[in-house]
């Protein structure tokens, strides 16, 4: 009788020490793979803080001294990142400026818009977002737009192309639905989107101007039935 309760008795401690281990190396494991995940999430950060310093002081020097000027010192110099940084993401300059990305809030997104003056202005107030009131957004542009470089060239198909074919889309749209003349190019307005912004970022510079309305203005009647 005696020895079937030690046994009952020394089960339930086994059975509870052995679960108390388990929970204990379970809640272990649980806290290194939080403690990895959350490593991996800094390091990320850190690494997309880095392009971000890289991307923006290449463009800068693109902007203010041309595409000759940008090499791995001077791109080391103005973003604060060492060299030996540098060098582990791009082979040389040409790599670098091959590999470099417009800084932009992102690309406009005009399916939502409705077929109208209000919805045509949202569609500038937007493309402005996107492009004039980023930090170097516009001035790349501008460059983009002007350069002959391969490399600058290519630039454009990661925004512009894809922008303009959104805008297209949207005039598309309103032409089939007889809310906008048929025959519009798209390609132009959108063109003529662009030098606006360019035009009245060189001449005004940051100042506040209502430019989405101003150009709504103007487009508006040439747009609609």
């Amino acid at each position: 009788m005696i020895t079937g309760v030690h046994e009952a008795v020394s089960g339930a401690v086994s059975g509870a020490v052995s679960e108390a281990v388990s929970d204990v190396v379970s809640d272990a494991v649980s806290d290194v793979h939080e403690a990895v995940r959350k490593a991996q999430s800094r390091r990320e950060q850190l690494r997309e803080q880095t392009d971000h310093k890289i991307m923006k002081a290449t463009l800068a020097i693109v902007i203010s001294d041309g595409v000759g000027a940008v090499t791995i010192e001077e791109v080391a110099r103005r973003s604060g990142v060492a060299k030996t940084t540098i060098y582990r993401r791009y082979k040389n300059a040409d790599d670098l400026l091959r590999r470099v990305q417009l800084e932009v809030a992102g690309l406009p997104d005009f399916s939502d818009v409705e077929l109208s003056k209000n919805g045509l202005l949202t569609i500038l107030q937007r493309i402005q977002g996107c492009f004039f009131d980023s930090e170097l957004g516009l001035k790349a542009v501008g460059v983009v737009l002007s350069s002959d470089n391969p490399s600058l060239n290519a630039i454009a198909d990661q925004v512009l192309v894809p922008a303009e074919k959104r805008f297209s889309e949207f005039v598309d749209r309103g032409m089939k639905a007889g809310v906008f003349r048929n025959g519009l190019d798209p390609q132009f307005l959108f063109s003529t989107i662009l030098g606006s912004m360019l035009a009245c970022k060189a001449l005004h510079g940051d100042a506040s101007i209502p430019w989405p309305e101003n150009m709504t203005a103007v487009l508006w009647p040439v747009m609609a039935v």
